[in-house]
């Protein structure tokens, strides 16, 4: 079975070709700055994951939920939201922190994150309900750590203990997110050699890089794909 092919489509968006053949967008922001000029437009989609409730996560997923009626995995408020607002079923699989479900062959397992989650639209705040991070298992057996925007907390410990992923996808700007050095911590924390950075150089704000992380982390296998390039994990 072939691996978990992971491309890189800017800030926190990522587009998942996954062993079984079915393609997963995760925090799916495809007008993003950094968004690569090379990457096609999206032809299919399975499976959309949306981390939080903030425009530079949620991104397109309406639209791609409307073209494509994939299934969507988010916490419940946001699915719910999503839903009314046409994405067709969204709040099927709305699930909360500790809990796990399954989309299409892929096991979603719910993780905490120390971030807001925020309101979009106009007019008044709308509660979208709490950041969160997932710890995906794949078909093929591999377990990968998205842990979207947060800050590092000691239960990653948990985290790395009960859920095993094998690489983790984390946040290094810094200013919203956790920088290059506590993400080192975090992964000390979760006791993962192989990491993948994502959540920087969009703004100039997000001044984290990989090289600071290598630097914090000499013992982790820092994989830092352009964006539009795809790498197997």
């Amino acid at each position: 079975m072939p691996g978990v092919q992971l491309t890189w489509l800017g800030h926190s968006s990522f587009r998942v070709d996954t062993p079984g053949g079915k393609r997963l967008y995760l925090d799916p922001w495809l007008s993003n700055p950094s968004f690569p000029e090379g990457e096609p437009e999206p032809e299919r989609v399975d499976v959309i994951a949306i981390t939080h409730g903030h425009g530079d996560h949620v991104g397109e997923a309406l639209d791609l939920g409307k073209r494509f009626s994939p299934k969507l995995v988010a916490i419940y408020e946001l699915a719910s939201w999503l839903e009314a607002q046409g994405f067709p079923n969204a709040s099927e699989l709305g699930m909360n922190k500790g809990g796990t479900v399954e989309a299409e062959g892929l096991r979603f397992s719910m993780t905490q994150a120390l971030h807001s989650a925020g309101f979009l639209g106009e007019g008044p705040p709308i509660y979208l309900g709490d950041a969160a991070g997932y710890v995906i298992e794949f078909e093929n057996g591999t377990k990968v750590y998205f842990s979207g925007d947060t800050a590092a907390f000691t239960d990653m410990q948990i985290i790395g203990k009960h859920l095993e992923p094998d690489v983790a996808v984390l946040p290094i700007g810094d200013h919203f997110t956790m920088g290059p050095r506590q993400a080192a911590v975090a992964l000390e924390l979760l006791g993962v050699q192989r990491c993948v950075p994502c959540h920087y150089g969009t703004f100039p704000l997000l001044k984290g890089t990989p090289d600071e992380l290598r630097e914090h982390a000499p013992g982790v296998e820092v994989l830092s794909p352009a964006p539009g390039e795809t790498i197997d994990v």
